[in-house]
């Protein structure tokens, strides 16, 4: 998908919203289990619930890879459900890769290349610690996205990202930033800033003032939206905000898509919002 997609996207359905399929199937509603994939029945639920509140969808890979080969089956047939979905919704594999480059080539072919290896996303999270080289075979392919990390929302973030390790000036997450970015552009990158530090987002977009960032730490994790918007929307929007456990978990019984709905639309709602005033 391509910067401008996106934003019409945006625009068009009034949200920034992305839905992140943290599935975890020892708390999906009890009653999913009489199918034969429960993962998957549950992820059509939401999918089916929430595609027209949100602009992005970003299965999280840990929760399907440790379930072995039957949580990559219902990867896959989550991946083949969207498929009809491409138009309108930015598809995120979360998976945090970064590794010597004929690594990254493969895990990058994991990723973009259909014919490879079945799976089509428009982004996948990457780790900048093993430098440039472990992150240029990932922006190789067309309309496809690197989202970088830089400053997450984790408590752990302090340990390395705020930590002046090169520079008694700046932290380390700000070179990182300043390091990465000319590998890519805002056409193919984008970066990994939580929401639990919207008070940074400031000083990020003066480093960054067009490209699109993605904020993780919304709803259970703490994270404000009116502040993240405050500190780091552009005129072209310039997040995708991901909502994850407060939406998927909104209830464990046989209502749980129609509750996840009402969460994602109180989402959006205020998104619309924000993107009214912006």
């Amino acid at each position: 998908m391509s910067r401008n997609e996106l934003i019409n996207i945006i625009f068009r359905k009034r949200s920034f919203l992305c839905i992140g399929l943290d599935t975890d199937i020892r708390k999906i509603p009890p009653h999913l289990m009489q199918h034969d994939d429960p993962v998957f029945a549950f992820n059509k639920a939401i999918i089916d619930a929430t595609h027209d509140l949100a602009i992005a969808c970003k299965p999280n890979l840990a929760f399907y890879e440790s379930m072995g080969a039957r949580g990559w089956e219902s990867l896959r047939k989550t991946m083949d459900y969207l498929k009809p979905m491409r138009q309108e919704l930015f598809l995120i594999a979360d998976a945090k890769r970064g590794d010597i480059g004929n690594t990254s080539e493969m895990y990058a072919r994991a990723f973009f290349d259909p014919a490879s290896s079945g799976s089509d996303f428009d982004a996948v999270t990457v780790a900048p610690y093993m430098g440039e080289d472990s992150v240029k075979p990932f922006l190789g392919f067309p309309n496809k996205w690197v989202i970088l990390l830089a400053l997450t929302s984790n408590k752990g973030a302090d340990d390395f990202q705020l930590s002046h390790l090169l520079d008694p000036n700046i932290p380390l997450y700000e070179q990182v930033i300043n390091k990465s970015k000319a590998w890519g552009s805002e056409e193919n990158m984008m970066y990994v800033v939580g929401a639990t530090r919207p008070e940074m987002l400031t000083g990020i977009r003066h480093l960054l003032p067009h490209h699109f960032l993605l904020v993780p730490g919304i709803g259970a994790q703490g994270g404000s939206l009116a502040q993240v918007a405050k500190h780091g929307m552009t005129k072209e929007c310039g997040l995708i905000v991901n909502a994850s456990r407060n939406i998927l978990y909104a209830s464990s019984g046989d209502d749980f898509a129609e509750k996840a709905r009402e969460e994602a639309k109180k989402i959006q709602q205020e998104m619309n919002t924000l993107l009214i005033k912006s």
